[in-house]
């Protein structure tokens, strides 16, 4: 099971697209709206969204199991997966184009000295990234304009020993599912989390 945590922009109904890459390859999938987009409704906060979250992940782990889901974080959702991995033991999680810190992103546009106050959401990703205990790829492109490539590789140093990197040369933020090496890297992480799978059922 790939539990798919979107970026902000547009309801799911422009984010199942992106299914396919994960249902081909022979897994579930499971995408949700925030709170305010789509059919989704209620007030939204950094708190309630971490709540929502690990609400989902808790029935999809008494559905799958908990070694079996696979958590999917893109952009904005790439800080969120990362707390809900930090509460939990995934089989592994995915991180499309992180921020270190969406305090740290957001400040880099921003020379006012009380931004910390003005910001609703601080999503602290370089702390959560600490306290995960399964395995870490992040994917990230060179030429990302939005969420530059070097707060992958800060992301990286922070836990070295259980995240692996993965540049796709010349991508930018909106356009990795348009590299072939973004596909063929996905089909390898995604084997990756199979055979884990396997050798977990011949283990039990």
């Amino acid at each position: 099971m790939v539990f798919y945590i979107k970026g902000n922009s547009r309801s799911i109904k422009g984010w199942g697209k992106f299914a396919k890459d994960f249902v081909g390859k022979g897994f579930d999938f499971f995408i949700l709206d925030f709170r305010g987009f789509g059919k989704s409704h209620g007030r939204r906060t950094e708190e309630i969204l971490f709540s929502d979250l690990q609400h989902v992940y808790k029935w999809l782990s008494d559905e799958y199991g908990e070694a079996r889901i696979v958590l999917y974080g893109r952009s904005l959702g790439s800080g969120l997966a990362a707390r809900v991995a930090s509460w939990n033991r995934p089989q592994m999680v995915v991180l499309d184009c992180p921020y270190y810190s969406f305090l740290y992103h957001i400040s880099r546009y921003a020379f006012i000295l009380p931004i910390r106050w003005l910001l609703r959401y601080h999503i602290r990703t370089d702390r959560f990234i600490k306290k995960v205990r399964c395995p870490i790829h992040i994917i990230g492109g060179t030429k990302d304009r939005l969420i530059p490539y070097r707060q992958s590789e800060m992301l990286k140093a922070l836990a070295p020993e259980k995240i692996t990197l993965h540049p796709i040369v010349g991508a930018g933020h909106n356009n990795l599912p348009d590299f072939p090496e973004y596909h063929d890297l996905l089909y390898d992480i995604l084997h990756e989390a199979f055979e884990e799978e396997k050798n977990w059922k011949m283990a039990a």
